[in-house]
């Protein structure tokens, strides 16, 4: 090989471990979240200022825990990741098998990359026996949530199952309880019987909402307020199941602290 040729190899040598180093430094990871209302990003929705706000899922408010400096508290999740993407494919009135039959599934599956995380937590629908165009039992619930974690582990990407959030009843005595029936445990047995990682956020969400207490939570947390005070609701609204933009960010807070321990 004469001079110019070597040359030419060289400086072809170098561009591509250049070219490798600014790949690996800029490699986004994406943290898909999979889900119901409970998690949906509503601001994707048209008008939402008009006609949703206050509304929120904790997923909506999820991508700022995920700063630059804060990523090395999560760095048994994502390893050396630079840059976190959140991607919020979360719905309302979605179950398990909802969510796999419209194809939303397929969507994320088809997107994922090695080294992306999915979270996903429903319940919410699955449990909705009056409505059976969502409702899922408990072995149908386990069967989705077993097909999405091994479908998730195929593309080398990282599964994490999520027990539904709490809803803001039933409380006795300054104490929220479990509202959801088998499902929290039917998340804790899949999760398992695979090995894969698990955040009881049912759990984490009671305890925590019964420590702010009651009526804090019920005004601040949940979408309960006066006509009035917000365009979008010129009724007012109680609903004791989705978050305020506060309640959603304490939700996120728990999920993202709990990362840190898995």
């Amino acid at each position: 090989m004469n001079s110019k040729n070597k040359k030419t190899t060289v400086l072809a040598i170098i561009a591509l471990i250049v070219l490798s180093a600014f790949s690996l430094k800029n490699k986004v990871t994406t943290i898909y979240l999979i889900g119901d209302s409970t998690v949906a990003d509503y601001s994707l929705e048209k008008d939402y200022d008009a006609k949703r706000y206050p509304l929120v899922g904790w997923g909506q408010v999820f991508q700022p825990f995920f700063a630059k400096d804060s990523l090395k508290l999560v760095k048994n999740i994502l390893g050396n990741a630079k840059e976190v993407k959140i991607d919020d494919r979360a719905k309302g009135g979605r179950s398990t098998r909802t969510f796999f039959q419209e194809g939303r599934w397929r969507e994320v599956h088809q997107a994922l990359k090695k080294g992306d995380v999915v979270m996903m937590q429903f319940g919410h629908n699955d449990g909705s026996v009056e409505k059976t165009e969502r409702y899922v039992d408990i072995e149908g619930y386990k069967e989705f949530l077993r097909l999405f974690v091994t479908q998730t582990r195929e593309k080398g990407a990282t599964p994490i199952l999520l027990t539904p959030v709490a809803r803001n009843y039933p409380w006795k005595n300054g104490q929220l309880s479990n509202v959801h029936g088998d499902y929290p445990q039917a998340v804790k047995d899949v999760a398992g019987e695979l090995d894969v990682k698990l955040i009881d956020l049912n759990e984490l969400s009671i305890d925590f909402f019964s420590k702010v207490g009651q009526e804090y939570v019920t005004n601040k947390y949940f979408m309960n307020f006066p006509e009035g005070k917000y365009p979008a609701y010129p009724n007012g609204q109680k609903d004791n199941t989705h978050f305020q933009i506060e309640g959603g960010k304490e939700v996120a807070r728990l999920v993202f602290n709990a990362m840190k321990g898995l």
